[in-house]
């Protein structure tokens, strides 16, 4: 049985690294896949079509969560295209990665407004339906650097710390209504951006996992998979480490 078989599925940031590993394990658990693309246009069109090899319904829409009036013509626009939103995935994201004493605002501002502010936005835009059929799924997309800080990355923490704070409230608010809200934080998870570093780095990482090894897009995709599914009816507002055991 497809754990997903039959949901709407909207996920943000989608066409490459941890949001593409999800749209396409939501596709193979049989979800209806709608997802938000920024600047890779191609490589958005290209996962339409792998998504709909699966035989489910799958649309790309260019959209920039950080756009409080975008997200909701977005969240407007799935729903005229599927009937409605089950599931809400908030995976786009940014980093401008450098010390406090040399960070501009420029890339304070923009991290905040890719990353939290962008789940603000897609999130109030769908509680609408999912309030009217009084049921739905929200996964956040925090991180591991979100609970313990990282030094170089006072904004990226910051956001994310943000959004675990903000899925909790959530939950709060919206559990009565049999819509669930949780986070997960990924840790060391090895996308195309890490396979651009050096590879002694690279293994430095992986030896200070307990598990001696990087992440996967589908090592987040799977739990993300059963944060979307039945399986996890009663568990809402709390946030699930995908990090091999970096933080324990």
């Amino acid at each position: 049985m497809k754990l997903l078989e039959g949901k709407i599925a909207l996920i943000t940031g989608a066409s490459r690294g941890i949001g593409r590993g999800i749209a396409l394990k939501f596709a193979q658990e049989g979800a209806n896949v709608a997802f938000t693309y920024l600047s890779s246009v191609e490589k958005g069109m290209e996962l339409e079509k792998e998504l709909e090899a699966f035989g489910i319904k799958a649309k790309g829409y260019r959209s920039d969560a950080a756009d409080y009036k975008a997200s909701e013509e977005l969240v407007n626009n799935v729903i005229a295209d599927f009937g409605t939103i089950d599931v809400l995935v908030n995976n786009a994201g940014i980093t401008r990665d450098t010390l406090l004493m040399r960070m501009s605002e420029q890339q304070w501002d923009e991290v905040m407004n890719a990353n939290l502010k962008s789940v603000f936005n897609v999130t109030k835009a769908v509680q609408k339906p999912m309030l009217k059929q009084r049921k739905g799924s929200i996964i956040n997309m925090s991180s591991v650097v979100g609970i313990q800080g990282n030094a170089g990355q006072s904004n990226y923490a910051a956001s994310k710390a943000g959004i675990i704070g903000f899925t909790k409230s959530v939950a709060l608010e919206l559990g009565s209504r049999n819509i669930r809200c949780n986070a997960i934080a990924p840790g060391f998870i090895e996308t195309e951006m890490t396979a651009a570093l050096d590879e002694k780095v690279v293994e430095g990482w992986r030896n200070n996992v307990p598990l001696k090894r990087g992440g996967t897009a589908d090592d987040v995709a799977n739990a993300t998979v059963f944060l979307a599914s039945e399986m996890s009816a009663y568990i809402t507002g709390q946030v699930i480490n995908v990090c091999g055991g970096m933080l324990t």
